[in-house]
């Protein structure tokens, strides 16, 4: 007799306690909570949160690496939806601010002052950073962008995305992560457009 269906069945679990947990923190952060108080808010056991991560450190880190795997999925889907759209890169970066959008001033406070959660959202910072250069090196080949040097504006866009998830934007300007998304998608879609 095969363990497969026993070992999909408890993937199938861990998944939805991940994404269950993704949401709770989402909306409360989660510095505060301890693994009992965690079992009682999502009612399971803490051998069902033993499924993802044994330590909370381990918790913290498998659930943030769940939000920004399952938002990087969602932001590509929406970017394939709007293959046809005049300004990919204005798309994208839309979408980030909209996966960003749920995520509470609690959330983005822990995720700050957490070493390995900030790890992996500077490593997904560094991903997006690349993917808008990737999106700028084709609007200039197909003539959608000014012929600007698509490494610099990478790096530039990253420099702007590593002070949003480091809080120095909020603390200038007072935008949260997602609004401020969106005003970068605005600046760098303002600066690449051909002059007609």
């Amino acid at each position: 007799m095969s363990s497969r269906p026993a070992a999909t069945a408890s993937a199938d679990r861990r998944t939805r306690v991940l994404d269950r947990l993704v949401e709770l923190f989402l909306h409360e952060g989660f510095a505060a909570f301890t693994l009992d108080e965690l079992a009682r808010r999502l009612r399971c056991s803490k051998s069902t949160l033993y499924l993802v991560a044994t330590s909370k450190e381990q918790l913290v880190a498998a659930v943030v690496r769940r939000f920004f795997q399952r938002a990087t999925a969602a932001v590509e889907s929406r970017l394939q939806v709007s293959e046809e759209s005049a300004d990919p890169l204005t798309t994208y970066l839309q979408a980030v601010a909209g996966e960003l959008q749920a995520a509470s001033p609690a959330f983005f406070a822990d995720l700050t002052g957490h070493p390995p959660a900030r790890a992996i959202y500077e490593t997904n910072t560094r991903h997006a950073a690349r993917r808008v250069q990737e999106l700028v090196v084709e609007g200039i080949r197909e003539g959608r962008m000014r012929d600007l040097d698509a490494a610099f504006v990478g790096a530039a866009v990253e420099q702007v995305m590593t002070a949003i998830h480091r809080g120095d934007i909020a603390g200038r300007t007072g935008l949260g992560d997602a609004d401020a998304y969106r005003e970068l998608a605005r600046l760098v879609s303002a600066a690449l457009t051909p002059a007609s």
